[in-house]
C-alpha cells in the first residue's frame, strides 16, 4: 500500500501536475490524521473496557466487604445491648437493691468491663484510597456513600477512645484497688460457657460491697449506659447507610 501511494507521487511529480499532488498530498495527510484518530479511538475504547472491568471488581469487593461489615455490625450492636442491661443492672446494686447474688453482681460487672474495639471491613475502601484509584468508580452517589461511611467510622472511633478513657478511670482504676479478679474472671467465664452459674467460686462480698460505695465506679457505669447507646446509634446509622450503598452497587452493575 505504501508502494502504491508512493508510485503516485512519483508520477505526479513527474507530470508536474502540481495542484494534483497538492490535492494528493492534502488527502494523504486526511487519511493519515483519521488513521490515528481512529487507532487513539480503539485505544481509549480498550483502556475504558479495562477501567470498567477494574470497576466491577472493586464494586463486587466493596459489596462483600459491606455484607460482612453489617454481620458484624449486628453482633456488636447485640453485645453492647447486653452491656447497658448489665451496666443497669449493676446500678440498681448502687441504688440499694440487696446483694444476695453475687454471681449476678460479678458475671454484669464484668459483662461491662469486658468490652471490644469495632473494626469495619473496608479493605476494599482502603485499597482504592491508598493505590488512588478512588476515581475509578464513576458513580459520585457511591463514591459519596463510601466517604460519608469512612467519615461515620471515624466518629465512632473517636467515641470508642473517649470511652476506653472512662473505663480507664472510672471502673478499671477503682475495681483493680480492691477486688481480686482471679476468682471473679473464672467465675464469669464458667457461667459464660456454660449458659448458666455453677462453679460456686468464692466471690468477695465484703469487697463488692466496699466498690459499691464507690460514687466515681457507679458514674463509670452510668457513662457506659450513655456511651454504649451513642455507639449503637452510630453503629445503626452506619448500618443502614451501607444497606443503602449496596442498593446502589447493584443497580450499578445491573446496568
Amino acid at each position: 500500500m505504501i508502494k502504491f501511494f508512493r508510485r503516485i507521487r512519483q508520477r505526479l511529480v513527474t507530470e508536474n501536475k502540481f495542484s494534483k499532488y497538492l490535492l494528493y498530498a492534502i488527502g494523504e495527510i486526511i487519511l493519515v490524521v483519521i488513521g490515528i484518530l481512529l487507532a487513539l479511538q480503539i485505544n481509549n475504547t480498550n483502556e475504558a473496557k479495562k477501567a470498567r472491568t477494574k470497576e466491577v471488581n472493586y464494586l463486587k469487593n466493596i459489596k462483600t466487604d459491606l455484607v460482612l461489615n453489617n454481620t458484624t455490625i449486628d453482633n456488636f450492636i447485640e453485645k453492647r445491648k447486653s452491656q447497658i442491661q448489665s451496666a443497669n443492672v449493676v446500678l440498681e446494686y448502687y441504688e440499694g437493691k440487696p446483694l444476695t447474688d453475687l454471681n449476678n453482681l460479678n458475671n454484669n460487672l464484668l459483662n461491662v468491663y469486658i468490652w471490644h474495639k469495632f473494626y469495619q471491613n473496608n479493605n476494599t475502601f482502603l485499597e482504592l484510597t491508598n493505590s488512588g484509584n478512588l476515581a475509578l468508580i464513576s458513580n459520585d452517589s457511591i463514591k459519596n456513600s463510601l466517604l460519608n461511611i469512612d467519615a461515620l467510622y471515624k466518629e465512632l472511633k473517636g467515641e470508642e477512645e473517649h470511652y476506653r478513657f472512662d473505663t480507664e478511670v472510672l471502673l478499671y482504676e477503682p475495681s483493680f484497688k480492691v477486688l481480686d479478679l482471679n476468682p471473679l474472671t473464672k467465675q464469669y467465664n464458667f457461667d459464660v460457657r456454660n449458659g448458666r452459674a455453677g462453679e460456686n467460686l468464692e466471690l468477695p462480698r465484703s469487697n463488692f460491697e466496699i466498690l459499691l460505695k464507690d460514687g466515681k465506679h457507679k458514674n463509670g457505669f452510668v457513662m457506659a449506659v450513655y456511651e454504649f447507646t451513642v455507639m449503637n446509634g452510630q453503629l445503626e446509622q452506619m448500618r443502614n447507610m451501607s444497606n443503602k450503598l449496596i442498593g446502589l452497587i447493584d443497580k450499578e452493575l445491573s446496568d
